[in-house]
């Protein structure tokens, strides 16, 4: 084999994987991998690397491939650990890089060196290291990138001196992994014939329908026991048509809400999330009495705390199509169809009022990135999304991951229109990302839900019986003015009666372009 230098053999392995944009923010431990830097390459400039993190997720997310993340050693790893900790709630393959001092003058703890660099992001990566050799660090990338892929996906990490790059090595031959489970079969047998049997079935969805590319085949499982489908609590990615007649709706967070929703079933099969996320102490059993409960994931973590029933272990698409070899049902009636939440015309601009003209409004095929909590829920019963792989949002519950992940998702899906729905609160953790939009000149239609307060607080404080909250006053943010100081188009909307005229410019706009509506 042939000898190259250290930065030459990983940026051909890069190329290889099709990792040929890069998500940084440069600082002095890093320069030299991008010495020669290859004109086919992109490298995507975020002003704070918890942008350059979201960023970098959305895109991962919507090309189904590792995305690769540059960071600055120590400090810029933890300005990006709260997106971090997203990505790998998210199941987001991502390969995170950052620099490190020179080995020579790491014994002297030198300015910008990190301390134990792959201690910093655990537990939210799969996999850390900094490697022994110079010559080790294009075979630690490779494996870095396999172990990203690997069901269940995620972050993993690798910490690099800054005078390996130069160094001499041989080409590592890049290994095949085929990582895909199809999950036990007599396991899955048994699901399939208890969910034959069953007199009154229910299906519980989560994101990993998205994640294992199953849309088609939940939907014909569905069909075939005419079983109700909710959404899992929480849950980040659309996972079913949510216009379908199957579809009743969203399981809350808490435990006796999901028994009460679900308390007709007499078997609970969860497709792809946890059984199940909770948001709050809560008592009593986790499915209605006498409902057996059983779980597909690809994730074994999420199957071992399985709380009672049994967990199959699987690729979603797999498992599916296990289930659907399976027993054909007895004739069962259709579940009661979803009652439809009633809108009225308001004098005033509301969140749902918001959301029920986007859903009129938008354009086909247009994808949704949502991060305003405490709209969440009037844009579940306002805002149907419909499509495979028509939205994203955050499944770690962190702010500041939603503005980022939208402009990822627009450099991955290109051409595609993008509707980034944030909160004013959520907005501000990460507002600089907007120059990266302009930058990329990337057609994203910003909507700033403005309610000068972090609402999600109140609700859950009324929860908590407290009369009153402290820190969560947002008045006087100007969202229009901020976007302009970056160089994006901007506007807000002062009344109900400009909202229609507002939207459809926006969503016309050939770049991005932000729209505040001050809501109730």
């Amino acid at each position: 084999m042939s000898e190259v230098t250290v930065r030459e053999a990983t940026i051909a392995l890069l190329d290889s994987l099709g990792m040929t944009t890069i998500f940084g923010n440069p600082g002095s431990t890093e320069l030299p991998m991008f010495r020669n830097f290859p004109s086919h390459f992109r490298y995507v400039l975020g002003l704070q690397e918890s942008v350059v993190l979201g960023m970098a997720d959305g895109y991962a997310q919507s090309r189904r491939n590792a995305a690769l993340v540059n960071l600055h050693s120590a400090a810029g790893v933890g300005h990006a650990l709260g997106n971090l900790f997203t990505a790998y709630k998210n199941q987001t393959p991502l390969v995170v890089t950052a620099g490190q001092q020179a080995r020579s003058i790491l014994p002297f703890e030198p300015f910008l060196y990190a301390d134990r660099p792959t201690e910093f992001p655990r537990p939210y990566v799969k996999w850390a290291v900094e490697p022994a050799r110079a010559q080790d660090v294009p075979a630690a990338i490779a494996r870095a990138y396999h172990i990203a892929m690997t069901p269940p996906s995620g972050p993993t990490f690798v910490s690099i001196p800054i005078d390996d790059w130069d160094q001499m090595c041989t080409t590592p031959a890049l290994a095949r992994v085929a990582a895909r489970s199809c999950g036990d079969a007599h396991a899955l047998a048994e699901v399939a014939t208890r969910l034959a049997r069953a007199k009154r079935p229910v299906l519980v969805v989560g994101a990993q329908i998205a994640l294992d590319d199953a849309w088609e085949a939940v939907i014909a499982l569905a069909e075939r026991h005419n079983a109700a489908v909710w959404a899992a609590p929480m849950n980040a990615r659309v996972s079913f048509p949510e216009n379908h007649p199957l579809f009743q709706g969203f399981l809350d967070a808490f435990r006796d809400r999901i028994v009460a929703a679900l308390d007709d079933a007499d078997l609970v099969l969860v497709l792809g999330g946890p059984a199940f996320t909770y948001h709050a102490e809560g008592f009593g059993p986790h499915v209605p009495n006498g409902a057996a409960l059983y779980l597909l994931t690809n994730d074994p973590g999420m199957a071992s705390w399985l709380p009672q029933g049994m967990a199959v272990v699987t690729d979603l698409r797999a498992g599916i199509s296990a289930l659907l070899d399976g027993p054909a049902p007895a004739p069962r009636a259709l579940p009661p169809a979803r009652n439809a939440v009633q809108l009225s015309r308001a004098d005033k601009l509301t969140d749902g009022w918001l959301m029920a003209r986007i859903a009129a409004l938008r354009p086909a095929g247009s994808v949704i990135v949502e991060e305003a909590a405490s709209s969440r829920g009037v844009m579940h019963d306002h805002l149907p999304i419909t499509e495979r792989d028509g939205f994203y949002t955050c499944a770690s519950g962190g702010l500041g991951h939603g503005l980022p992940a939208a402009i990822g998702v627009a450099l991955g899906r290109p051409g595609e229109r993008i509707i980034a729905i944030l909160g004013d609160g959520a907005a501000m953790y990460a507002i600089q990302g907007l120059w990266s939009a302009v930058k990329l000149d990337l057609p994203i239609t910003f909507l700033i839900v403005n309610n000068s307060r972090y609402e999600a607080l109140h609700a859950f404080g009324r929860h908590f019986a407290l009369e009153s909250l402290v820190g969560t006053d947002l008045a006087g943010l100007d969202f229009e003015g901020l976007a302009k100081a970056q160089g994006m188009p901007a506007s807000k909307v002062d009344s109900g009666d400009e909202l229609d005229a507002a939207l459809t410019a926006a969503f016309n706009s050939k770049g991005p372009c932000l729209l505040e509506v001050p809501v109730l």
